[in-house]
């Protein structure tokens, strides 16, 4: 599934209706949450009970059939995700009401585009009208069947709409020859298996003195006030600038990994039990962990790389030479690895990121057992740091 955005540019009565059509949206989306909870309904009266909400409300009739119909789809989403317990056998948060809903969604009828693709019409009974789309992406290459989705979102700075296209992306590469592993961190955002280490951009950390003053500005503000209202926008904005620069750094550097060598191995780092810890929560969560991995496992699908997660434990303690892996304990402030039985003096992240490539290689020479004569010829070789390249048709 392919997402592309455009910037929206509406009118103040086209704001208005907007905002209409996300509530009716939010209103159908609740009423099913309520259904659920009360009667323990299945997903097909969820659907039932869209139409019964058109008859009753004049504007849950207002907007669009399909909209009604994906307004239950999400309330369906939260109740399976809250029925089906995660790989750890936990069940997730029980399903919400929503207070502050953001957006709206079409599904194949309610909205048109124009022929150069840079105008898009909301035809449903709330009256949205046409918009004019501020963007790069271009929408004219792809058949308008593709597009399945199509969502109205509501920012800190402005409208935007989202295109969802059933395409599968696919950008095949040339191999390169080269093998990696990585070790994230909070002083460098990661160190890999050669040495190299990229700096933390600690957005949110650069941007504390003015978020600070900007809240100091907003406590100040009178509830209810028009200047409360626009003093809380400004907050809202600089927490969504905070937000894109954080999204820019991991889509960019992700891309730039996966597209730079053949195989990927990573730590399978558990950020929600991590930020448990107080002093260290604001800096892990500034660090986006969580966002680095998920694109970095996107676009090892889109050229074709594997991408492989490892747990991470012991992987600072163990000694990356080939020939010893005696485990070294150390303390959080202790930067340099330094094994007595063999000698080794390296880096602690660059030992970490060593043996997290070979647990890697490992797993992936267990899974593909003709791998291992190709993926794991620097275990013969004995060279620290030193991988064979992992030929595509063997990685899958």
């Amino acid at each position: 599934m392919l997402v592309l955005e455009y910037k929206l540019i509406p009118s103040e009565a086209q704001t208005q209706r907007i905002e209409e059509a996300i509530r009716a949206f939010q209103f159908v989306r609740n009423k099913c949450l309520r259904l659920w909870i009360d009667t323990n309904a299945k997903p097909y009266e969820l659907y039932r009970l869209c139409a019964v909400l058109a008859k009753e409300f004049d504007f849950a009739r207002a907007l669009d059939a399909q909209a009604r119909q994906a307004a239950s789809e999400r309330a369906s989403y939260a109740i399976s995700r809250y029925l089906k317990p995660d790989k750890s056998g936990r069940r997730l948060k029980y399903p919400r009401f929503q207070k502050n809903n953001r957006s709206v969604e079409y599904k194949l009828t309610g909205w048109k585009l124009s022929e150069d693709r840079r105008r898009v019409t909301f035809r449903d009974g709330i009256g949205i009208g046409t918009m004019k789309m501020l963007g790069t992406q271009d929408l004219c290459p792809y058949d308008l069947s593709l597009i399945k989705r199509v969502r109205i979102l509501r920012r800190a700075d402005m409208y935007f709409v989202q295109f969802c296209i059933a395409i599968d992306r696919s950008e095949p590469q040339e191999p390169t020859g080269k093998t990696i592993g990585l070790d994230m961190g909070l002083k460098s955002f990661f160190t890999d298996s050669d040495g190299n280490s990229v700096s933390c951009p600690k957005p949110l950390r650069k941007a504390e003195k003015r978020l600070r003053r900007e809240q100091r500005r907003l406590s100040r503000k009178q509830k209810g006030g028009k200047n409360r209202r626009k003093s809380r926008i400004r907050v809202a904005r600089r927490h969504l600038k905070v937000q894109r620069q954080r999204k820019d750094f991991a889509v960019k550097l992700a891309r730039c990994v996966v597209k730079s060598n053949d195989f990927v191995a990573m730590e399978d780092l558990q950020v929600k039990n991590l930020v448990r810890n107080r002093h260290l929560a604001k800096s892990i969560s500034d660090a986006a962990w969580s966002l680095f991995a998920g694109y970095v496992c996107y676009f090892g699908q889109v050229f074709g790389k594997p991408v492989v997660k490892v747990a991470p434990a012991y992987t600072s303690q163990g000694c990356s030479n080939p020939e010893c892996g005696h485990r070294v304990k150390k303390s959080l402030s202790e930067r340099t690895h330094v094994c007595p039985k063999c000698g080794l003096v390296m880096d602690r992240d660059e030992n970490a990121a060593r043996n997290i490539l070979r647990l890697g290689l490992e797993l992936v020479s267990e899974t593909y057992p003709g791998a291992p004569e190709n993926v794991l010829a620097r275990k013969s070789e004995g060279t620290p740091g030193e991988t064979a390249p992992l030929l595509p048709a063997q990685a899958g």
